[in-house]
Formats: C-alpha cells, structure tokens, sequence
C-alpha cells in the first residue's frame, strides 16, 4: 500500500530540482527589471502612457527553475483603438528589444517574444481597464496576478510548482492552442481549491463527468445557472470575471489523460511523472514491422513551411484535420486514429491511419422500410432505372436497398483529387491550402521513411503516435 511517505519523498527530490536558487531569482530579477525599464523608456519616447509590469508566474513565484517565461506587460491607455493595439504595442516592444533576438508573436493580438541569455521574455500589450471592462483577453492578467498573490499562501508555492512539472511531465500543460492544456493560472486556482499537489490529484483520480469550481461563490444556488452558461466538462469560474471559465481551453482529451494519470500516480507513484523517459524511435527496420503487422493503411499528407505564428499554425492545423477526418469518414472509410505534427518551420504532415486504404468498388445505399409507402415510391423513381445501380432495387429485412458504385474507393486518390486546389472547398484552413498548393506529397506507409530517418523529433512523434500507451502506464 502506498504511504503519504514515499509520496513526500518523491515530492520533496522534484521540489529540490525544480524550485529556483538564490543565483536563479537574481539573474531573473535582473533581466526583468532591465526589460521594464527598457519598455517604460520606449512608452515614453512613443509618447504612450503605460503601467509596465512583470506579470505571470515570476512576479507570482509559481515559476519552475527549468523554465522562467518572463512576462512584460504594458497596459496601454483605452484611448488607443482595438484595431491599432497590437501595431502600437510591437512599434514600442521592438525598440525596447534593441539588438536581442526578436519573434513576432500572435495570440488574440501581436506580441513580441525575446530571447535573452537563452531565457524566453514575452512583452505583451494590455488595456489599463477598470476590472470588468476587459477590451481584450490580456485585460485581466494583472488582476490575476493579483488576485493569486494576495490569495495564495507562501506555503503554497512549491505545491503549484510540484502541479505544474506533473502536468509538464504528462504533456498537458499549456494553454496554447498546440497543447490545449492546462494554464499555470489555472493550477494556482486548483492549488487554492485543494491545498496541496497530493490532494489536486487525488481529487482529479476520483474524476465523474464533471468537475465545478466557484472559489468566489457567484453562483452560490444557481448551479442551473451556471451549467447552462459553462457546458464544458471543467469549469473554473475566473475569481476576477464571473463569466469566464478559466479551463475553457483545456481540451477534453487534455483533462482526461490528467484524470488517467492522476489515477496511476495514486497507485504507484514515481519521479518519472515529473520526469518521463525519452522516447526511443522506432529502427528503420522496426517501423516496416509496424506498418507489415498492423496490416492498417497509414496515409502521410507531408507539406512544406506554413509563414504564421505558432498559435495561428496551429489553430490552422487541427481545423485542416478535423475537416480531412470528416472528408475521409463520408466517403466510408473507417478512420482507426489520427493526428498531426510540426516542426513549425519547414514541415507539417498530417497522419491518418486506416482500417484500409481502398474500399469494395460497390456500396449498400438503404432505402426506407416498406411501411413508409410514399417514401419507398420515391426511392423507387430515384433508382429502378438508374445506370448508377450495379444491383436492385431490392427488399431485405423489410426494406428497400439498392447497390451503387463508389465516387471514391481508393482513400489516397480521393485525397489527392479534393486537395488538387489546396482543398479549400474541403473545409482545409487558408494557410494550410496555400501550402498545398505549392508542395504536397501522399504517402502511404513505408513510404514516409526517407522522411521518418531525416526528422528524429518526427520519428520520436510517430513511434508514440503508433505505440499508443502513454509512459506513466508503463512505469
């Protein structure tokens, strides 16, 4: 049976690992306030009014060691119009930057992303709102800052870091639109909610349908209410906006591998949650073993480099697979898994692995059930002299059917005929379409294995995509 000892000694090496050295904070507090000087500097040779502060993890000390993103915000005067913000914010963010690496970057508005001594420094714009008139997302994160720092005990800080580097090791944390996880927000408040790593996940390995979070208590006997307003299978009500949920972001399929692993966790737990093996590729001759015993068809749409920001990319991405996935699904062939992946620079291939690649040239079209006598003379007049028919119309089990050859048998053909204009009219995302355009190669099977040998982060990708089971079960 598992002791609340061996988890405090597991928890206590992670905390020594992962919490910030004396020399660590010094280093960060540096760059940060050259930065905000910096930024204030550049407001003001702009001409701009603006607050500028650290926001995010570092000013509330729930930052991992590993990993100090740095968080710069302006919040800029309301006068400044929505249109104009993120134009007004990257002309003072790129001057404040001076002769540090640049990234342009997009969430709800540009901002600009530095690399300084290796460390990543993000300089986002905001709105200097009243609490409650947010103009844009970033409104509120000042006053999220606030709120945890004035509600989150000290004593509280390592078991938010402890929730983050689980979820880190799990691959579920992170709100942006790649990852669909968990924010770091979002731990602060299930930390406050439960008190303790341990018992945030003991709460979450005793998952049922839906979990409900109001630290606030707005909608204190209105809980209709609030599962009419918030239908999501996580809600946690914002403690500074009573209509946001903070979780809306997290993916289903996010919250219930946290539930799984919070599950296994209970049972035995172990460093490596914290910190998960590397994954070992498949062998060239390993991957051809794969393809020959499944016996599956796995379809590789490989495309070049995609010009956008992560976020955009990815949204971009995941919109062109569910709608390939729905193409794929209508024209009858049966979809076993999918995914999609990306260096987000120079490649991007969607995987669609089949039950098979090519379909019986004919089909069963069902017709209506013969009580339904005005629908069945319809079907009849449809099809009984139609050159489409390859057998029938006939009765079977009480109802009419009629045999008609496929549009499309063959999964690999239809694809390269839909995505011949970039598959626009296919549902494919703008960007995604353009790329297409100029370079798509289909892939069926061994054949992505020149690809697989030149890309070791996409091998890595693909041998987990087909191993299927996720490390902690294997710990």
């Amino acid at each position: 049976m598992i002791t609340m000892q061996e988890i405090a000694t597991i928890t206590k090496q992670v905390l020594e690992k992962i919490t910030p050295t004396k020399q660590d904070r010094a280093k960060i507090d540096a760059i940060t306030r050259e930065l905000e000087l910096k930024v204030s500097l550049a407001c003001k040779d702009a001409g701009v009014t603006a607050i500028v502060r650290v926001e995010g993890s570092i000013a509330k000390d729930t930052w991992l060691r590993e990993n100090p993103d740095i968080d710069i915000f302006m919040r800029l005067p309301t006068s400044i119009p929505r249109k104009n913000l993120g134009d007004v914010a990257l002309r003072i963010a790129k001057k404040a930057a001076g002769s540090y690496e640049q990234i342009e970057r997009f969430a709800e508005h540009p901002y600009l992303q530095l690399i300084v001594e290796d460390y990543r420094v993000d300089i986002v714009p905001c709105y200097d709102t009243k609490a409650g008139e947010w103009q844009s997302a970033t409104d509120r994160t000042p006053y999220h800052t606030d709120y945890i720092n004035n509600h989150l005990g000290k004593d509280l800080l390592g078991e938010v870091r402890l929730l983050k580097k689980f979820m880190k090791g799990i691959g579920v944390y992170g709100a942006e639109i790649k990852v669909g996880g968990f924010s770091g927000y979002l731990c602060e408040l299930l930390v406050m909610k439960y008190c303790t790593f341990i018992q945030t996940i003991e709460a979450f390995a005793h998952y049922d349908k839906r979990v409900i979070i109001d630290i606030e208590n707005y909608y204190a006997r209105r809980e209709n209410d609030l599962s009419l307003v918030f239908p999501e299978p996580l809600v946690i009500i914002d403690p500074v906006d009573k209509g946001r949920n903070v979780a809306s972001a997290v993916q289903p399929s996010k919250l219930y591998d946290f539930v799984g692993a919070a599950r296994a966790f209970t049972k035995k737990p172990d460093i490596k949650f914290f910190f998960p093996p590397k994954t070992e590729a498949f062998s060239i001759s390993e991957l051809i073993s794969q393809f020959e015993n499944r016996g599956s068809s796995t379809i590789f749409l490989v495309i070049d480099q995609i010009g956008a920001v992560p976020d955009v990319l990815w949204g971009q991405l995941y919109r062109t697979k569910r709608s390939l996935h729905t193409l794929i699904e209508l024209s009858d062939f049966k979809i076993l898994k999918d995914t999609v992946w990306s260096n987000e620079k120079s490649l991007s291939i969607f995987v669609f692995e089949l039950a098979q690649q090519i379909l019986p040239n004919i089909k069963n079209h069902l017709g209506p059930q013969l009580e339904r006598k005005v629908e069945g003379e319809n079907f009849l007049s449809k099809y009984v002299d139609n050159k489409t028919v390859v057998s029938g119309p006939y009765i079977e089990d009480g109802r009419w059917i009629v045999m008609l050859k496929r549009k499309n048998n063959d999964s690999v053909e239809l694809l390269r005929s839909k995505l011949a204009d970039g598959g626009a009219n296919s549902g494919v995302a703008e960007l995604i379409a353009k790329s297409i355009q100029k370079n798509l190669k289909v892939l069926v099977n061994t054949e992505i294995s020149e690809v697989y040998q030149e890309n070791a982060d996409f091998a890595q990708f693909l041998t987990a995509f087909f191993s299927g089971k996720p490390f902690w079960l294997k710990i």
